[in-house]
């Protein structure tokens, strides 16, 4: 059992609430998963051709400053810190990002980059959603678009690695409640055309099986019917990129999933009471999605 929350904002005078509205509507799914919990937001601030990188490290006391001016050496480039969490940092650059990946990779080899895009920016940690909320300062910070998940382990061990959301490629995200009875199949299959894997967990085979056919042109609603297709299981899933919102349940619709769409913002979450907080809830259209059904919302 896990909880998912996502909010896609269509009033601007919302955005600088983003990280505390969703932080509330987190914590009100405690009980649902408290091993461990993570957000995903999503924000329009920096300039163009730029990308942050939501970076994790095993040490909790690396040097971030020292890190950055050897990474702006090896590239010829501007390597901004935007935020710093102990073991945590968010990085942000207009180099090739490929080269910022593997230079991350060579200079700091305990570091996982977690998320990264033109928008998108990840933070995630074993424990509580009250303590990963406020560790990573997540209510002061604003944004268009967010996701966040609650976990109870089930299919992997209790890691970070292993919490949500999960993000296989740029600007995508993918949160997951349930579990995947053949991913161990669909992995081996992605492996096999080229795929690489960071932990043991089966929502990350849904993630990057997403991410394979979008990138063979696929749209994301498209993506998340291949899903229906090829994985077996009982899930929920909220996926999503930098300009788009998605939520699809399973054949059986066996996990629980409510959402709310008003003139303000489109809601999403395993249980009511975590929207009721939201503004203008009473006024806005609340339906629980069927089984299979795709729901996609764009900017």
């Amino acid at each position: 059992m896990c909880g998912i929350v996502g909010l896609q904002l269509r009033d601007a005078d919302l955005r600088p609430r983003l990280g505390a509205l969703v932080s509330d509507m987190l914590v009100c799914l405690t009980e649902r998963g408290p091993d461990s919990a993570g957000l995903a937001l999503y924000a329009d601030d920096l300039p163009a051709a730029c990308v942050r990188y939501s970076v994790r490290a095993d040490a909790a006391d690396v040097d971030w400053s020292r890190l950055v001016g050897a990474l702006e050496d090896e590239l010829g480039e501007v390597v901004d810190v935007s935020h710093t969490y102990g073991s945590s940092a968010v990085l942000a650059s207009r180099a090739d990002d490929a080269a910022v990946l593997d230079g991350l990779a060579r200079l700091l080899p305990s570091a996982v980059v977690v998320g990264y895009g033109h928008a998108l920016e990840i933070f995630k940690d074993v424990g509580a959603p009250s303590e990963i909320t406020e560790r990573f300062r997540a209510a002061t910070r604003g944004g268009y678009q967010a996701v966040g998940h609650t976990r109870m382990a089930t299919e992997s061990a209790v890691t970070t690695g292993g919490s949500h959301p999960f993000s296989p490629v740029a600007d995508l995200c993918l949160v997951h409640n349930g579990s995947f009875s053949n991913y161990a199949t669909v992995r081996r299959r992605l492996a096999d055309a080229g795929a690489s894997f960071d932990t043991e967990n089966d929502s990350e085979v849904a993630a990057r099986h997403i991410a394979r056919n979008l990138a063979d042109g696929a749209a994301l609603g498209d993506a998340l019917r291949l899903v229906l297709d090829d994985l077996d299981g009982f899930f929920t899933l909220l996926v999503t990129t930098a300009t788009e919102f998605a939520v699809v349940r399973d054949p059986f619709a066996c996990k629980p999933a409510v959402i709310a769409e008003h003139d303000r913002y489109v809601a999403m979450a395993s249980e009511y009471h975590a929207l009721a907080g939201l503004p203008g809830i009473d006024d806005a259209d609340v339906f629980e999605p069927m089984p299979e059904e795709v729901h996609v919302w764009s900017r």
